[in-house]
């Protein structure tokens, strides 16, 4: 399942995008405030609770969720060994230090990647690039240019996927991607990235040649609606960050970044 075509049988499908990315941004917002493991845990329990509950599991132990469940492990890791020290040290070597603080710091850094990719990740999986600029453009009365230019971008994120593919399989059957790993990946991906600006560059004037964000009033083909479903959630975004943020406070773990 590519971005560029969701399954319009997906749990939340029909919803507006823009109450799918709303619902994110307070937990984002929470999240990014503390740094403690109890509001990242609760966060994430809360997710795989009501991702299950709606039919969206699947999604969470999806190859598509694979980079989020690497990254923040490698994240967590990258803090326990170069974070600030404090408390006792556990192994030390040369500029590495392993505290007890910095190992805290790790784990609670881990569980916030994962709590804040997570549903990210999961709800724009089921976002379609059409509907996610119909609701930019007519909830959020957004400018046309941004709007196409978002649109585009999302379009061209799933080909740009099968492009890939594909210039893998060429290479390898022409017996130029035999040998040395990082010498063909980068070799692919200065190809894609020359391939990017040449299509980047059709569409622009093809866009530009269909009258895109000319002035004037226009008109939709499909109406974007923000009505129960989507304030319903965007309280469940809302109500995720209050519990997160609630058990932080209750448990004395909760610790503003800036302090």
């Amino acid at each position: 399942m590519s971005i560029a075509a969701v399954r319009p049988d997906l749990p939340l499908a029909n919803v507006n995008p823009v109450a799918k990315v709303a619902a994110t941004v307070p937990l984002s917002i929470v999240l990014v405030l503390t740094l403690d493991a109890v509001s990242a845990t609760v966060a994430i329990l809360c997710e795989i609770v009501l991702f299950t509950a709606i039919g969206l599991g699947p999604l969470l132990w999806s190859p598509r969720t694979l980079p989020v469940w690497i990254a923040a492990p490698l994240t967590g890791i990258s803090m326990v060994l170069y974070g600030a020290p404090s408390g006792a040290v556990l192994w030390e070597f040369g500029i590495v230090h392993v505290t007890e603080g910095s190992v805290q710091i790790g784990i609670a850094t881990t569980a916030r990647v994962i709590a804040i990719a997570l549903p990210a990740v999961v709800l724009f999986l089921t976002i379609d690039p059409t509907d996610l600029a119909d609701g930019l453009a007519q909830t959020l009365r957004l400018p046309a240019r941004f709007v196409l230019g978002a649109l585009a971008a999302l379009r061209l994120v799933g080909s740009s996927i099968d492009d890939w593919r594909t210039l893998s399989l060429a290479r390898r059957a022409r017996g130029i991607a035999d040998h040395g790993a990082v010498r063909r990946g980068l070799g692919q991906a200065f190809a894609m990235l020359v391939l990017a600006i040449r299509r980047g560059s059709t569409l622009a004037t093809a866009m530009e040649a269909r009258g895109f964000g000319a002035p004037g009033e226009r008109t939709w083909a499909r109406t974007a609606h923000f009505g129960r479903a989507e304030w319903v959630v965007v309280a469940v975004g809302c109500l995720v960050a209050a519990a997160s943020a609630t058990a932080a406070i209750a448990t004395g773990s909760w610790n503003v970044i800036w302090s």
